[in-house]
């Protein structure tokens, strides 16, 4: 007998009001920086200053898509999509990542190749210029990191963990993707740093055109990572073993529950995610009584886990082969949150 999914409280309105805030603020921050760079690029003629000025114009893109997704994200529930939007936010990091890697990779490989086909140089009046353009940009691409890094703090605390873990855990790809890009940004700016710095002690535009083919190799690298996130979110990703170990333990010690065999979850979104359980009751329950213990079971879970608000159990009866797999999974979830807490063990807690 399969039963309806229990609702649980929606995404918390709070959240994604200081997500779309650190958002604008990265948007605001990559506008006004892409400009200046552009300026300084051509009044240079620096590679590695306007393979930067292609990054901020893709990171301003790309934050324009992630406050789509917040607003997208939040439709209702209906007929075609009767779990909700909340992969929206999934789908948009995607064409964030797609992003990162067209506008910003591609283009600074090819002002890299530029360079060194070219061998121009500048005077000394275009180095400080390109230098103090770059020198503003870290500072402003800084200050949108710290916001980021605020907010990703203050998930962690609540969550009771360490930032690297909450990084890892990545529960709103809209931060996750803001933090790697402001990241990216602060680390691409030193590398134009160096490259022009190099090139204005040496007259070798070279170390410019390292700096372009350094920066195309960081932004491909994180485009790469953030879309093989975004593509496992999309095609149905569980949540975390220790969660999925949690939901699997508080089921095993309901007294009507005899054996859990199947135990599935999926995320449909950064607050929404589908529990589906085969649970096999014991013996001497009338139908009104399964009735009642699956209505509880699931209250009680949607109250513990709130994120929980499509529930299924699907009462059936054990074999013998079924209760040893059931084990054996149990076995093997034991095996991945100890392998997880080793990794965060590794990574620390700030």
């Amino acid at each position: 007998m399969s039963e309806s999914a229990a609702r649980a409280p929606g995404p918390r309105p709070g959240e994604d009001t200081r997500t779309a805030v650190t958002v604008l603020v990265a948007l605001g921050a990559n506008l006004v920086i892409a400009l200046a760079k552009a300026i300084g690029g051509v009044f240079t003629g620096s590679p590695a200053l306007l393979s930067e000025a292609a990054h901020s114009v893709a990171d301003s893109l790309n934050e324009v898509f992630l406050l789509a997704s917040l607003n997208r994200s939040k439709r209702a529930p209906d007929a075609q999509h009767p779990f909700g939007y909340g992969k929206e936010r999934y789908f948009w990091a995607l064409l964030a990542a797609v992003g990162i890697f067209v506008m910003g990779g591609c283009f600074s490989f090819f002002q890299g190749a530029e360079a060194l086909h070219s061998g121009s140089s500048e005077d000394h009046t275009g180095y400080l210029v390109g230098l103090a353009v770059l020198g503003v940009a870290l500072v402003a691409e800084g200050s949108s990191l710290v916001r980021a890094l605020v907010q990703v703090r203050g998930k962690a605390r609540k969550a009771g963990r360490g930032m690297l873990a909450e990084v890892r855990a990545g529960g709103d790809p809209t931060l996750r993707t803001v933090l790697a890009e402001d990241s990216t940004a602060c680390l691409g700016v030193v590398f134009a740093l160096l490259g022009m710095w190099l090139h204005m002690l040496t007259g070798d535009g070279v170390y410019e055109a390292v700096a372009s083919f350094l920066i195309g190799a960081l932004l491909v690298y994180v485009a790469y990572r953030l879309a093989k996130e975004s593509r496992e979110r999309l095609i149905g990703e569980a949540i975390d073993p220790a969660q999925r170990r949690e939901i699997r333990r508080f089921l095993d010690e309901q007294p009507e529950i005899d054996t859990v065999t199947t135990l599935l979850t999926m995320r449909l979104g950064t607050e929404s995610t589908l529990v589906a359980a085969r649970i096999d009751l014991v013996a001497g329950l009338d139908s009104e009584e399964v009735e009642e213990v699956l209505m509880r079971v699931k209250a009680k879970m949607t109250e513990v886990w709130p994120q929980a608000d499509q529930i299924f159990l699907d009462v059936t009866d054990a074999s013998a082969k079924d209760r040893a797999r059931a084990r054996q999974d149990l076995r093997a979830l034991d095996r991945a949150v100890a392998a997880d807490a080793g990794t965060d063990a590794e990574g620390g807690s700030p």
